[in-house]
């Protein structure tokens, strides 16, 4: 791994039961992530994507890439445009900086509204027996 790698992109059908399993699952029982009508009622034209559920979501597009030996330290996310049901997620990343074993990653997160998600994600990577590894590859 390098600085200015890419990764591949992580297209996420978004699926009215994503929506409301995500909320459940992070106790959020805001009416705009279950209830169609009261989110209407709110203005928004459907259910949509809580934070909590993205900032999984993008853990995982980590994880899922650089192997079970990843150590999420630091998920810095900001959210823009919703994810309603029936959008599709892509997620991609860039490798931002490097140090030793620690690395961040640049993410988007896009839907056809625009960018739902940016930031970046800060982990280490483990050797087998938990010790920060520089020379573990993705």
């Amino acid at each position: 791994m390098k600085t200015g790698d890419v990764l591949p992109p992580l297209e996420i059908p978004i699926t009215r039961t994503l929506i409301v399993a995500g909320a459940i699952a992070s106790r959020d029982y805001q009416d705009v992530h279950h209830d169609p009508e009261l989110a209407r009622q709110k203005g928004s034209p459907d259910i949509f994507m809580n934070i909590l559920t993205t900032n999984g979501l993008v853990g995982r597009y980590i994880t899922d890439h650089f192997g079970p030996r990843t150590v999420l330290t630091k998920v810095a996310i900001r959210l823009g445009a919703p994810n309603y049901p029936g959008d599709t997620m892509v997620l991609t990343g860039t490798v931002e900086a490097l140090e030793g074993a620690t690395a961040t990653v640049r993410i988007v997160g896009t839907n056809r509204i625009g960018h739902h998600v940016t930031g970046t994600v800060t982990f280490s990577l483990k050797d087998a027996e938990g010790t920060p590894n520089e020379h573990t590859r993705a």
